[in-house]
């Protein structure tokens, strides 16, 4: 039932549990307290609303920014994937296999203010080979919402 519940509340976490129940064959005190278990566990991290930015008035940038880092000897990624997360520009940091080490997803008010975080306080970081950083254009899906969705009905025309 977790997965299932976890699924309901990625697509629409704002679903009362009396629909979650009817949904998974359960009660809402079972999803109640599952959701209350799943956030004391630190499964559940926080609720967020998913947020079209570019419908916003609100000018700002957002960057994807691939790190390369030297791991170090006891503690890996760990450390410096921990203090780069702190800055308040960081919105996401991962861990990721391949050419690069940390995956950032950073916003801020402009090109420039983007860079001025690269230069002035992510490539000063000891253990930082290097950075390369790539700006977002237009969203189209997020969190497996589509921000345009379209009024085309998806289902096949059938005509006499």
């Amino acid at each position: 039932m977790i997965e299932s519940l976890l699924d309901i509340l990625k697509r629409n976490a704002k679903e009362s549990p009396e629909t979650m129940a009817q949904m998974l064959g359960v009660t809402p005190t079972e999803v109640s307290e599952a959701i209350t278990r799943l956030e004391k566990e630190g499964i559940i991290r926080g609720w967020q609303a998913i947020i079209n930015d570019d419908l916003l008035p609100k000018e700002y940038v957002t960057a994807v920014i691939e790190v390369r880092v030297t791991p170090e000897r006891e503690g890996g990624f760990n450390r410096i994937a921990e203090r780069v997360s702190k800055f308040e520009e960081v919105e996401a940091a991962y861990l990721m296999s391949g050419a690069y080490d940390l995956l950032l997803f950073v916003s801020g008010k402009n090109l420039m203010a983007i860079a001025r975080f690269v230069s002035e306080k992510l490539s000063t970081i000891n253990g930082i080979i290097s950075t390369a950083t790539h700006f977002k254009l237009k969203t189209y899906k997020q969190n497996t919402v589509l921000m345009a969705p379209t009024d085309e009905d998806p289902r096949l025309v059938v005509s006499p």
